[in-house]
């Protein structure tokens, strides 16, 4: 009979088997770095995760990414797989200086509060609290739909809590395990090391959760400090309301991320020069086959980008790179890479990347 395993034996294994599942998952490619963190100078994109919609996709997680400004990482969104991502990554929790929610469904928010709750006990030091950008409250639900539909609603009391209601519920509902660790391990107070922020805009005319999602505005400044302005525009993405796209400019160059969105005036607007337009995309082809009911199909049209409608966007707005992400759907079993890259590809003269998890991409030379 073979001898048992040692103590040491099972260690040296479980490690070598960590090592093995975190190479495995990291992609390789023009758009890829080493695993491990490089210079904190400079500025990268990292896509933490690639894939649209709450439904588990293989291969990829779902939405996030970060930008990594002098070593200071700003995620956009937070979907389910974020957590595991993040550390996957080689991103510490005292890098993680905000955070920006282009909208309020669950795939781009799953993993929010997992992220602030689990990690916060790392952070240091205690006067630099993770912000929390986002939608504030639609105010009122949209209508509907189908029209004629009977639907109850959950919380009548409070039906569309923003960004900051949302960061005090969890930090309610979780209080037992908050108090408990605070006593027992040391842990600070979530609620000095978190601030959350309603975002706060000009609202155009005729705008509304029961009106225009994204009538035509100028871009709108929603935060900047000593690495980075953040700016802002309304999407089109029905029937959620505010839903927005962001852009980053640093000193090495900017990149725009459009949140879900329907072609849309201000995604060109805001992007207008940018070195990098991270864009969600859908190929409706697939979706069709997939046996999606017709009034299915064009709710998709209303709310997101066909593949095949991306790049003339990115050519309109003049940016260097296009790299696709909110791929729906994101199964990377089921729309090939270099589908979604010829699709996107017509109407655009610029590179192309479509994005894999775990991609690093720099931006601008500085280094």
């Amino acid at each position: 009979m073979p001898s048992s395993p040692t103590r040491r034996t099972l260690l040296r294994s479980a490690a070598a088997a960590s090592a093995l599942t975190t190479a495995a998952a990291l992609p390789s490619g023009p758009a890829s770095a080493s695993a491990a963190p490089g210079s904190t100078r400079g500025t990268e994109l990292i896509l933490l995760g690639t894939s649209g919609g709450p439904v588990p996709m293989h291969g990829r997680a779902g939405i996030a990414s970060a930008l990594v400004v002098d070593g200071r990482a700003y995620l956009v969104d937070c979907g389910p797989g974020t957590f595991g991502r993040y550390a996957q990554a080689w991103l510490t929790a005292a890098q993680l200086t905000a955070v920006f929610v282009t909208h309020l469904h669950s795939d781009h928010l799953s993993d929010l509060y997992a992220l602030l709750w689990l990690r916060f006990g790392g952070f240091q030091p205690l006067e630099n609290p993770v912000h929390v950008y986002g939608p504030g409250s639609a105010g009122t639900l949209p209508a509907v739909w189908p029209k004629g539909r009977s639907v109850r609603t959950v919380c009548p009391s409070e039906p569309a809590p923003g960004i900051e209601d949302l960061i005090d519920g969890h930090i309610a509902a979780t209080a037992y395990d908050i108090n408990v660790r605070m006593r027992s391990e040391g842990w600070p107070d979530i609620r000095t090391l978190v601030r959350a922020h309603d975002v706060r805009f000009p609202l155009p005319k005729g705008a509304g959760p029961r009106k225009l999602m994204a009538p035509p505005m100028e871009p709108f400044e929603v935060m900047r400090d000593d690495r980075v302005r953040v700016t802002a525009v309304l999407v089109e993405h029905p029937p959620v309301f505010p839903s927005f796209a962001f852009r980053f400019d640093t000193a090495d160059g900017s990149v725009v991320f459009s949140g879900d969105t329907a072609p849309c005036g201000n995604v060109a607007r805001l992007a207008r020069g940018a070195d990098i337009l991270v864009h969600e995309v859908m190929d409706r082809d697939t979706l069709a086959l997939g046996g999606l009911r017709p009034a299915q199909l064009r709710h998709m049209e209303i709310s997101h980008t066909d593949a095949t409608q991306v790049g003339a966007l990115a050519e309109r707005a003049g940016v260097g790179t296009l790299v696709l992400s909110h791929l729906v759907p994101g199964a990377t079993n089921v729309v090939p890479d270099s589908t979604w890259h010829a699709k996107a590809s017509k109407g655009y003269s610029g590179r192309v990347i479509v994005g894999n998890d775990l991609a690093r991409l720099p931006v601008g030379s500085r280094r």
